[in-house]
């Protein structure tokens, strides 16, 4: 049975003014509540009244909003009985509102951590099928991508977005089309969190624009273990390198 909670408890993340929420607000509230553990696994979401009044929308603006995050897997709603949330491995992790939840509660960068070692799999196979693939004229546009990295190390921003291009582009290239929209969903949510980006070192740009080489190189020269390799090692690499330490990191223990 559904762990009951108070018909007063409080899902929203903070207080808000009366303005009424619109229902996308309203489910990015309620999964945010799941994911960040304010609403457990086996407890009941408030009736829809309460909610409406934390809410300030109406009772069927609450339902329909509960409705999709049952279709996320985040809750069961059962006649009768309420809604229960569910456990994590019900949840949908690939959808956007669920996945950025996920990344912005992730205190211990575990989630980002898996993030880094999926799309590492997932892109190190996408290069060594673009090395089996390519034609001259597809290199040439790899190496026109490279070329936009090299010359924007003076331009962070410009260097990023460079960066990016370059990545999708050895996804085009693969041709690759599942893999390419799981990829390119686990690089953008990842892109928006400021514990992704972390703190880069003093020759980030240098060793970034290395390790991009050597995948160019290997697509170049068809050869697809060694694009694997270099991709693989890329993605890793560069997470390890710029991943925030813990706040407890360095810590003894008595």
């Amino acid at each position: 049975m559904p762990q009951p909670l108070s018909r007063t408890t409080t899902v929203l993340s903070q207080p808000r003014d009366r303005q009424p929420m619109l229902g996308v607000v309203v489910v990015d509230e309620l999964v945010d509540a799941i994911v960040s553990g304010r609403l457990a696994p086996g407890d009941a979401l408030p009736p829809e009244g309460p909610l409406s009044e934390q809410f300030g929308v109406s009772r069927t603006v609450v339902r329909e909003s509960v409705k999709r995050i049952e279709e996320k897997g985040l809750v069961t709603i059962a006649r009768g009985r309420g809604t229960e949330v569910r456990p994590m491995t019900a949840w949908n992790t690939m959808d956007r509102v669920v996945l950025t939840a996920l990344i912005k509660h992730d205190e211990t960068l575990g989630i980002l951590d898996e993030l880094s070692v999926v799309r590492a799999q997932l892109e190190s196979v996408m290069a060594a099928e673009a090395a089996r693939r390519r034609s001259e004229d597809q290199v040439t546009e790899l190496e026109q991508a490279m070329q936009r990295m090299r010359e924007s190390t003076a331009d962070e921003e410009v260097f990023r977005a460079a960066d990016v291009a370059f990545h999708e582009t050895v996804m085009e290239l693969s041709r690759n089309r599942l893999a390419s929209n799981i990829a390119r969903t686990l690089m953008d949510r990842a892109l928006e969190s400021s514990r992704y980006h972390g703190v880069d070192t003093p020759d980030a740009f240098a060793v970034t624009l290395r390790e991009h080489e050597a995948v160019l190189a290997a697509i170049s020269e068809s050869d697809p273990v060694r694009a694997q390799d270099a991709m693989n090692g890329h993605i890793l690499e560069a997470w390890r390198r710029r991943r925030l330490p813990l706040p407890d990191a360095g810590k003894r223990e008595d």
